[in-house]
C-alpha cells in the first residue's frame, strides 16, 4: 500500500510539472506572458540572485516584526521560501510564473532525487495538504486578504523565521553542492 501512494505521488508531480511546461508554451505562442513552467539553461546566477531575495525576505520578517508591521513578517516569510524554491528551479534550468508550478518541479526533482529537501518546506507552502505544525500558505492569506494587522503569537513568527533559516540552508547546500 505505501508503495502505491508513493507510486502515485509521483505521477501527480510529473504529471503537473508536464501540464505547467505545457501551458506556457502555449501562452507564449499566444503571445501572452506564460504562466507557468519553461525549460531553460541551468543558471548558478540567477540562482544566487533568488537567494539573495530570499535572505533579504527572511531580514524582513524581523524588520516588519520590530516595525509594527508583523502581519507583513508572515508574507516576508512565504515569499523567503517561495524563492529558495526558484534558486532550485534556476539551478535546474526552469523558469516559473506559477506557485503550483513551482512546488510541483520542486516534488518532482525530490522524488527524482536530483534534490535533499525537507518535506515541511513544500508542505507549508502548498494549500491542500491536510494540518501540519506550519502553514506559512494559511496564514499569508489570512493576513493578507483579512483585517488582522498584527500576529499576536509572536511564537509563530520565532517558528517562520527558523524555518526560513533552515530552508535557506538547505538551498544553499543544493545550490553550491
Amino acid at each position: 500500500m505505501r508503495q502505491e501512494k508513493l507510486y502515485y505521488k509521483m505521477t501527480h508531480a510529473k504529471n503537473k510539472v508536464d501540464w505547467c511546461l505545457k501551458k506556457a508554451e502555449r501562452e507564449l505562442k499566444e503571445g501572452r506572458k506564460h504562466r507557468g513552467l519553461v525549460k531553460s539553461e541551468p543558471d548558478i546566477d540567477e540562482a544566487k540572485k533568488h537567494i539573495k531575495k530570499a535572505e533579504h525576505n527572511l531580514s524582513a520578517i524581523t524588520y516588519f516584526d520590530k516595525g509594527g508591521f508583523s502581519d507583513w513578517s508572515i508574507n516576508a516569510s512565504f515569499y523567503c521560501i517561495y524563492h529558495c524554491f526558484l534558486a532550485i528551479l534556476s539551478k535546474y534550468g526552469y523558469e516559473s510564473q506559477n506557485q503550483e508550478c513551482t512546488i510541483a518541479l520542486i516534488k518532482y526533482l525530490k522524488e527524482q532525487k536530483k534534490i535533499e529537501i525537507e518535506n515541511i518546506f513544500i508542505e507549508t507552502l502548498e494549500s491542500e495538504k491536510e494540518k501540519i505544525e506550519s502553514r506559512i500558505i494559511e496564514e499569508r492569506e489570512f493576513y493578507t486578504y483579512g483585517t488582522t494587522i498584527s500576529v499576536e503569537d509572536k511564537e509563530e513568527i520565532e517558528k517562520n523565521t527558523k524555518l526560513c533559516k533552515d530552508c535557506l540552508d538547505q538551498t544553499k547546500r543544493i545550490i553550491f553542492s
